[in-house]
């Protein structure tokens, strides 16, 4: 991979330890992938940040010094940070978490701790290079901003935000993002039902790129889009699907050869399980204002004034939560909690539970391996709130 000298000198150390570190994992991921050169990047997402799933691998983090190029953000951490006696965490777990988030700060990493960083800070261009690390928020940005980025992983985020480039190969080129299957939906769609699309695409292609071919009659609105991206990425190892009229770059495309076909017996099969759950989950991904209000709604209509009779948490972006504070408020007004900077599967806040009842697959992929084995029950986000009740 050719470096310019400015790169050759940060790679040979002489803009100090953390830079040299850095550039030596990108130069490693280059060399692996073929890459040409670094190409600059608008932005990293990076993950790792609950204390859940780094431990005190966070120390390696704490070492790094100077500064990121570029805006940079997290992913949730494993606690609410101003509610940690409200959700049950240790105060061992929480003085933990809050090294870890302040190793990050220290590298001027922002602590929005959310998986939708594109509904919290600028919104990715169509054509902008990234260096995101949150599998449901690389395939919103490719899939429906049209933005570029390669499916990173933790060290490669970090090291990209420190630099403020990342290789240039994969996604961030035009002819890798072509599809190479059609999924052929055979029936109308709506809420949960792009969970259970998303969970069977991913389980389906396999690593080729998706044209998702919807019935006219089903149009999803961005917060269906955020939860079919977060279930391909959940089930599968792609990086970004082709929705004609939705991903901008859909319309120049040909039809892949291969097709597969799902049918509506296909998604019904996600409904089907009859375990009773004991608590509702709702916001992985985190949820958008309009989430929210469509929630309150819910409740004012199912609850007439009652509390909810089971565990019922909402997970949203704080920066969403204050400019929602209203409808938050009459929200938890039902007893229900609404809880920032973490999510159901990165807290161990949530292993306590048997069966979750949620509007979203990638929880159901993700719950039963790590929250203790939990089972979960898709629903669609009216009948998780009526269950509640």
């Amino acid at each position: 991979m050719h470096l310019t000298k400015e790169e050759e000198r940060i790679y040979e150390g002489e803009e100090g330890w953390t830079k040299k570190k850095a550039m030596e994992i990108l130069v490693a991921i280059g060399d692996i992938n073929n890459a040409s050169k670094l190409i600059r990047i608008k932005s990293a997402h990076i993950s790792g940040a609950s204390y859940k799933t780094i431990g005190d691998a966070f120390e390696f983090i704490n070492s790094l010094e100077g500064t990121v190029r570029v805006k940079s953000t997290l992913n949730p951490i494993g606690m609410d940070i101003e509610k940690r006696n409200e959700i049950g965490l240790s105060r061992a777990f929480a003085n933990k978490q809050k090294e870890v988030l302040e190793a990050y700060k220290k590298l001027g990493i922002s602590a929005e701790c959310t998986c939708v960083p594109y509904l919290t800070g600028p919104m990715p261009k169509r054509g902008e290079h990234l260096a995101w690390a949150e599998s449901s928020a690389v395939l919103y940005a490719n899939s429906v901003l049209g933005a570029r980025t390669n499916m990173e992983g933790a060290p490669s985020a970090l090291a990209a935000a420190l630099i403020g480039k990342t290789p240039l190969y994969g996604l961030h080129q035009p002819e890798n993002r072509e599809p190479g299957i059609r999924v052929c939906v055979k029936c109308d769609l709506v809420d949960a039902d792009y969970s259970a699309l998303g969970f069977l695409i991913g389980n389906r292609i396999g690593n080729k790129i998706p044209l998702v071919e919807l019935p006219p009659s089903s149009v999803p609105n961005k917060d269906e889009l955020k939860h079919l991206s977060a279930a391909i990425g959940a089930t599968g190892s792609v990086g970004m699907y082709h929705i004609k009229g939705i991903t901008p770059e859909a319309d120049a495309i040909g039809l892949p050869a291969e097709t597969i076909k799902i049918e509506k017996g296909d998604v019904k099969k996600f409904y089907e399980v009859n375990e009773e759950a004991d608590v509702i989950a709702i916001g992985c991904p985190h949820c958008s204002s309009l989430e929210l209000q469509r929630i309150y709604e819910l409740l004012r209509v199912e609850g007439k004034g009652r509390k909810v009779r089971k565990d019922f948490f909402i997970f949203t972006a704080r920066a969403i939560k204050q400019r929602m504070q209203e409808v938050v408020q009459k929200i938890e007004s039902y007893g229900v909690k609404v809880i920032c900077d973490t999510c159901f599967v990165v807290s161990p806040a949530f292993e306590r539970y048997r069966c979750v009842l949620t509007n979203s697959g990638k929880m159901q992929r993700y719950v039963p391996l790590l929250c203790g084995g939990a089972e979960v029950r898709l629903c669609k986000t009216e009948e998780c709130v009526r269950k509640a009740f």
